[in-house]
């Protein structure tokens, strides 16, 4: 019943922050102009720019900034109990995740659809986004390196998750025929896309895929490696309204059935059957070798609270398919809400759904040991429990729909660190054309991923690094948010107060991963020491350049309300010197 309290609470405090909050960010601050030409019509090319249905790029954009992420963070930080997990999910999905999508939407959108790492040459400086794309390239790096082992172990572990995951590309290609060649109605398509979906999960239930060892000389995971990049280099080279915003959208339909059947198993198990947590609302007996709970909580739990990685998708691929202006509100901060709400499912999978006390310190007898394959378990138990569906058919939806969000970030994340290549290749002085910036994407990726064996266990090499680097990355885009609205003369603590928080936890766990990763002996992770140590140089020279450029900002004449639209009549986008 406790479960039951904790999930409405939760509920209602992402609808207020919804209805209420963001429509002050987006009125008040943000003054978000219907009127305005985006970027989309503005360099419509039918490949990256493209004008999008904001529900349909509400999917894109949730989905591609996911992953399985909203679902591991929490899954992991339930450990220390799960009213810290619950408290930082709801306040900073509301204050912090919100603002920080919506703003980086915002930031891009008024400066021609460019990346927060190239928004830092006009707001920071030259010095400051040269580091800024490091920080984005070597986070990228992570996710589509770690995505990769994420997804092939999935796969393995959950067989009958395979022909939905692969049988979901040929529907949303369909789909996205449907509606752009076709013109069918969105809502039908919708309609044939979820039905097709599940019966194809249906199906993937009944007929498990365990590949035969070897296959084509490899092992199945290796194999799977393999036909995961060649499939994210395909997808990110084709127009985005062929597969990834087909797919992304059916997705994330997919996601909200999944978290309603979630819900409302949590709902009835509770209230008929009487289930209820089996983890403590605090954890004082965490297991030996569990770090302390500040400050990593704040880089355990990333997406499903606030995540750099949002950013970096939201002025990468999401800014230049917004139709208009004010979608941002529904496109940015709704999709922030979306995640926390997979964060709170995956809190009561994990802390009600496992069947004992007994089960749950099993679970959790070391750090790390919970994540997605506890959140599949404890979420089978709750649908099963409450709704009566079998344990096998509920763990299929719960794979497919990990395996499927995880595919989606991993392909995004490809055609993003192509971007950044190509952005970074026109510093030095030269052109990367899209199909040579992919090739170097996936030669740069794969020989991460191998580099320590063809198992791929080299995909999670640097992995350790990516809490801290993707939380240094939100205050850092928040940093370029807080300037554009001092220069506007506009109420720029919505931004700085999470900046400030963010930035001090995130600084201070790479500060005591230093700890971590060396020890003054042959124990010593060099890679990751040296790594570390560059992130957190990297991190003091931008917040270095940033508050002089705050100050700047504060000390120069307010900015005029319409420079950005005199901007993009003129075409000039002025740099600080």
């Amino acid at each position: 019943m406790d479960s039951v309290i904790l999930m409405l609470i939760g509920l209602a405090i992402f609808a207020a922050g919804y209805l209420v909050y963001s429509k002050y960010l987006g009125k008040r601050v943000l003054k978000l102009d219907p009127a305005f030409r985006t970027p989309a019509h503005e360099k419509n090319d039918g490949i990256d720019h493209v004008p999008t249905n904001k529900f349909v790029l509400w999917g894109h954009h949730f989905t591609s900034v996911a992953g399985a992420a909203p679902i591991v963070g929490p899954a992991v930080a339930v450990i220390w109990g799960w009213l810290p997990a619950f408290l930082w999910v709801t306040i900073g999905t509301v204050f912090f995740a919100g603002m920080h999508d919506l703003g980086a939407l915002w930031a891009s959108e008024r400066n021609k659809g460019r990346s927060i790492g190239a928004l830092a040459a006009r707001y920071i400086g030259k010095r400051g986004s040269y580091v800024f794309l490091i920080v984005i390239g070597l986070l990228l790096l992570m996710v589509i390196a770690a995505f990769a082992v994420v997804i092939k172990d999935l796969l393995i572990a959950s067989p009958t998750a395979v022909i939905p995951a692969w049988g979901a590309i040929p529907v949303a290609v369909l789909i996205g025929l449907a509606v752009y060649k076709l013109r069918w109605n969105l809502t039908a398509v919708t309609v044939v896309g979820v039905v097709a979906l599940y019966a194809l999960i249906v199906v993937g239930d009944a007929v498990p895929v365990v590949l035969p060892d070897p296959i084509l000389g490899m092992s199945p995971g290796t194999f799977w490696i393999v036909a995961l990049f060649v499939y994210a280099g395909i997808a990110s080279l084709l127009p985005v309204w062929l597969l990834l915003q087909p797919r992304d959208y059916i997705n994330g339909v997919q996601l909200f059935i999944g978290l309603t059947v979630l819900f409302v198993g949590t709902l009835v198990a509770g209230l008929f059957f009487g289930n209820s947590f089996v983890a403590p609302a605090i954890n004082t007996a965490v297991p030996d070798g569990t770090p302390a709970i500040w400050p990593l909580l704040f880089v355990t739990i990333a997406c499903g609270a606030i995540s750099g990685f949002h950013g970096a998708v939201a002025s990468g691929t999401t800014s230049k398919q917004l139709d208009k202006e004010t979608d941002a509100r529904f496109v940015g901060y709704f999709g922030a809400v979306g995640e926390g709400l997979l964060a709170l499912g995956a809190i009561l999978a994990t802390t009600a759904g496992i069947q004992s006390v007994a089960r749950w310190e099993e679970v959790y007898s070391a750090f790390n040991q919970g994540g997605v394959n506890a959140f599949v378990e404890g979420g089978g138990n709750i649908i099963e429990m409450g709704l009566g569906l079998p344990q096998s058919l509920s763990a299929t939806v719960l794979a497919t729909m990990a395996v499927l969000f995880a595919a989606t970030t991993m392909d995004t994340g490809v055609r993003l660190l192509r971007f950044v290549f190509q952005e970074a290749a026109e510093v030095i002085g030269f052109k990367l054309n899209n199909i040579i910036g992919t090739l170097v994407v996936l030669v740069v990726c794969v020989a991460l991923v191998f580099s320590q064996g063809v198992d791929g266990s080299g995909g999670l090499t640097i992995w350790p690094l990516f809490g801290t680097t993707n939380q240094l990355l939100a205050s850092l885009t928040l940093i370029i948010v807080s300037i554009m609205l001092i220069r506007k003369r506009r109420n720029a603590l919505v931004a700085m107060i999470p900046l400030v928080l963010v930035f001090i936890a995130a600084f201070w766990a790479a500060i005591v991963q230093v700890g971590t990763f060396w020890n003054g002996g042959q124990d010593t992770n060099w890679l990751l020491l040296i790594l570390d140590v560059i992130i957190i140089v990297a991190t003091i020279w931008v917040g270095i350049e940033g508050i002089a450029a705050m100050r700047r900002a504060a000390n120069e004449p307010p900015e005029e309300e319409d420079a950005d639209l005199t901007d993009h009549v003129t075409g000039r986008i002025p740099m600080v010197k």
